[in-house]
C-alpha cells in the first residue's frame, strides 16, 4: 500500500507538529526525506532522512533541497493568524519559491491548505447544504487568505507550466478531537499519512482540491478531487461525540461560522455576513 516513492521527497515544515508525523511514519515506510524547517528538527533523524535548516526566504536553498526530489511537500511557513506582514513573507514569497523549484524539477507539489481559506462560509444545517470544492474562497484572516493564494498558484503553475498539484484543506488535524466543532472537521494523523501517500504516488494528479477531513458524518464538506488520486478516509470523529460534543464556545460567530475561532480574532461587524458573499443583506 505504502510504496516508497523512486525519488527523494522535500518536507519543507517538518519541524512542526505534522511535519515531524510525517517525517516519522514515511520514513518507516522506506521513503527517502529531505526535511527542512526554520526551527531545529526536535527528533532523532529518521533513517532515510536528511535535516537542514532553511527559511522559505532563501529561494537559491530551495532550489538546491527540492534538485533530484520527485515532490515537494509544503508544510512550511506560518500555521496560525498571525498580523499580514508576518504572513507575508513564509506563506506568499516562500510559496513562490516552492512552485519555482517544482517548475524547473517538474515536482509534484502537495501543498498544505486549509479549512481557514473559506472559513466564513456558514455551517450547514443538514448533510445536503455541505459545500463542494468549488465554492467561493472566503477566508477568515491573514493566515486563511495566503492559503486562497496558495491555492490559486497551484492553479496558475499547472495551466502555465503544468506542474501538478494537490492542495489538502486541512480541517482539524490532531491526535483525537477536542470540541464539537471538530466532530465536523478532525483528521487523523493516520488519514493525514494515507492521503499524503495517495497525493505522491498516484499515476497523474494534475491541479485538484481536497477536503483533508476523516470520514465524519457531520463533515461541513462534500464533493472533491480525492477519487483522482485514490484516497479514502479510515477514521472518524464520532468516537469522540459523547465526549467534546457538547463543548462549544458559546461566541455567536465562532459557532455561526466553518472557520470557528478564526473567524472571530478581530472581528468588528455589527450583523453577520451574508451567505452569499457578494449579496448586501
Amino acid at each position: 500500500m505504502f510504496a516508497a516513492p523512486a525519488k527523494p521527497v522535500l518536507l519543507t515544515g517538518a519541524s512542526g507538529n505534522l511535519g515531524r508525523v510525517l517525517a516519522r511514519e514515511l520514513a518507516a515506510r522506506g521513503w527517502t526525506l529531505r526535511l527542512t524547517d526554520l526551527a531545529p528538527f526536535p527528533d532523532p533523524l529518521p533513517e532515510r532522512a536528511v535535516f537542514e535548516r532553511m527559511d522559505l526566504a532563501d529561494g537559491i536553498g530551495l532550489l538546491r533541497q527540492a534538485e533530484g526530489c520527485g515532490a515537494i511537500l509544503h508544510f512550511g511557513g506560518v500555521s496560525v493568524e498571525q498580523p499580514f506582514g508576518t504572513v507575508l513573507g513564509p506563506n506568499i514569497q516562500g510559496l513562490y519559491h516552492v512552485y519555482e523549484a517544482a517548475r524547473r524539477e517538474k515536482a509534484r507539489v502537495l501543498f498544505a491548505s486549509s479549512n481557514h481559506s473559506i472559513g466564513f462560509h456558514e455551517r450547514p444545517g443538514q448533510a445536503n447544504e455541505r459545500i463542494d470544492v468549488d465554492c467561493a474562497f472566503r477566508p477568515d484572516g491573514y493566515y486563511g487568505l495566503s492559503k486562497a493564494y496558495g491555492e490559486l498558484m497551484g492553479r496558475l503553475y499547472w495551466d502555465k507550466h503544468g506542474v501538478e498539484n494537490v492542495n489538502i484543506r486541512i480541517g482539524s488535524c490532531f491526535p483525537e478531537p477536542t470540541e464539537a466543532r471538530m466532530l465536523s472537521t478532525w483528521l487523523s494523523y493516520a488519514d493525514l499519512v494515507r492521503l499524503v501517500d495517495c497525493a505522491v504516488t498516484a499515476p497523474r494528479s494534475g491541479h485538484c482540491v481536497i477536503w483533508a477531513c476523516s470520514d465524519n458524518p457531520a463533515s461541513f464538506w462534500g464533493r472533491d478531487h480525492r477519487d483522482r488520486i485514490g484516497w479514502q478516509p479510515q477514521d472518524s470523529a464520532e468516537a469522540w461525540r459523547a465526549k467534546v460534543g457538547h463543548i462549544t464556545s458559546g461566541n455567536p460567530v465562532i459557532e455561526r461560522y466553518q472557520g470557528g475561532g478564526y473567524t472571530a480574532i478581530g472581528y468588528s461587524r455589527q450583523t453577520p455576513s451574508a451567505r452569499d458573499a457578494f449579496d448586501l443583506d
